[in-house]
């Protein structure tokens, strides 16, 4: 739930389940004069919801074009997260000819880490990505998902996602957020730069990478590299490991 009051979504499942494949397409391809780049995006984040689940498996694979069928959420998997953790998963919905177009999204599940010892891999992580690891105790915020229709990146839709955790992870007085940045600019440089060089130089800003520049603008620092942690060949199947703090947490009082 997000504290600040937010519209009430469409809720039409014919526009959630059409939208994507065709209120995107006819904005966005069949007339470049509005392109999703030129459009006032009005922009809701708000939780998940049954009927937005048929158009998140789709931007799955619009988002991921490299993961595999099991690193990518279907509607079962989308269903467990609702059953589990309803609070820790949102959608970003935009308004597109009248119509509440799901182009964004992100899951989460509460854990504790062991920063001892931080490599895992994604599937471990997210127990095939049906987030049973989540403890309703768990100290952390972890970051399952983060995906954004292609048309609409570049326009706060992974701002405003960003957003809506930190502000969960307040509420709940959790110590902070942890996610796995994937790497995708990475391929442009693998022929000359280590994966560790290659963060060293986007964190010193000398590099932009489309995704972890964005997480280090939204307030996240790389805490290490994840080495085979995901099937992603452009970011020769790594991550950093990537952590906002918190700094609002007060530690919970001893019992007693």
């Amino acid at each position: 739930m997000i504290t600040e009051p937010v519209p009430k979504p469409s809720s039409s499942k014919n526009s959630i389940r059409n939208g994507t494949r065709n209120i995107i397409q006819n904005s966005t391809q069949n007339n470049p004069a509005t392109s999703a780049r030129t459009v006032n995006l009005h922009l809701d984040v708000v939780n998940i919801q049954p009927e937005h689940i048929g158009a998140l498996v789709r931007l799955q694979r619009l988002s991921f074009p490299t993961l595999s069928d099991r690193e990518l959420l279907n509607e079962a998997k989308y269903t467990k997260h609702l059953e589990l953790f309803p609070e820790g998963q949102f959608v970003a919905l935009a308004r597109i000819e009248d119509k509440m177009v799901p182009v964004g999204s992100t899951s989460t599940f509460r854990t504790d880490f062991d920063f001892e010892h931080t490599q895992h891999t994604f599937l471990d992580a997210v127990a095939d990505g049906w987030l049973t690891n989540h403890d309703p105790n768990g100290d952390w915020l972890y970051g399952a998902d983060m995906n954004v229709h292609p048309k609409f990146r570049g326009m706060r839709v992974g701002g405003r996602l960003y957003e809506a955790r930190q502000t969960l992870a307040r509420r709940l007085n959790l110590r902070g957020e942890i996610a796995g940045a994937l790497l995708p600019g990475y391929q442009s440089y693998a022929e000359d730069l280590t994966v560790a060089q290659y963060v060293l130089r986007v964190h010193q800003t000398r590099l932009h990478d489309p995704t972890l520049s964005m997480q280090l603008r939204n307030g996240f620092a790389v805490k290490g590299i994840l080495y085979d942690h995901i099937n992603d060949p452009r970011s020769n199947n790594c991550a950093t490991l990537i952590v906002r703090e918190n700094p609002y947490y007060h530690p919970k009082q001893p019992e007693g």
